[in-house]
């Protein structure tokens, strides 16, 4: 299913909202005048949206505007910077065997679009952890070959040594794998992470390869 664009900045905008509505409130309790210091000093309750799956909570005001405010980096969201770098990078070593060894033009065409869109994630991915203090925090260890959806070097060789619709297939069968790990990887990022700027990462993967896996499901025959 395919999920919009708009759905991965989610918290962000339900952020924003319960800060909006947390100063509007507070204005509203400014002009009332039922004497009720107590009660006008804490202010009303706010509602907040719980993640999928998960039921709203009610925060106070202070909390409320806590929670708009902090969206500081947690380990989730360096474990999904650092491990959808590597991830990436192996999209690209797969479509970059496919110019001189494919036969279809359709996937062709399907590897330089997945090329062009992961390279310039690859580099936002770079960067955030580089404006996070990524270079400075230490990085769990992790075995890249066992993250989801990734090639082994045995499939790899078999890639390599392939040409025309053998190719094709082989291609688009690892690939479609690759792209499911990803989004698995994404999913898991908008579970745990706290950063917005890495949500919005997640779900735009999230929703760029459930098109792609779609398109190359239907090349596949």
């Amino acid at each position: 299913m395919l999920i919009p664009r708009h759905l991965a900045r989610g918290r962000a905008a339900v952020l924003g909202t319960l800060t909006a509505a947390v100063l509007a409130l507070g204005g509203c309790d400014a002009d009332g005048g039922d004497g009720k210091a107590a009660e006008k000093a804490a202010g009303p309750a706010v509602v907040a949206p719980g993640r999928p799956g998960e039921p709203a909570r009610t925060l106070s005001p202070d909390e409320a505007v806590k929670a708009a405010a902090n969206d500081s980096p947690n380990s989730a969201d360096f474990r999904y910077a650092r491990m959808m770098i590597e991830h990436h990078k192996q999209a690209v070593v797969l479509t970059g065997l496919v110019p001189e060894r494919a036969s279809s033009t359709s996937v062709k065409r399907l590897a330089e679009r997945i090329a062009a869109g992961q390279q310039p994630e690859i580099g936002a991915m770079e960067g955030w952890l580089t404006n996070n203090g990524g270079d400075e925090r230490e990085a769990e260890a992790h075995d890249h070959s066992a993250m989801a959806g990734m090639a082994t070097e045995a499939q790899l060789k078999e890639l390599r040594a392939a040409r025309g619709e053998e190719f094709d297939q082989l291609f688009l069968t690892l690939m479609i794998t690759h792209h499911q790990g990803a989004i698995t990887m994404a999913a898991e990022a908008l579970s745990d992470g706290n950063n917005v700027l890495i949500e919005e990462m997640a779900g735009d993967v999230l929703a760029q390869q459930t098109v792609e896996i779609d398109r190359m499901r239907a090349l596949l025959t």
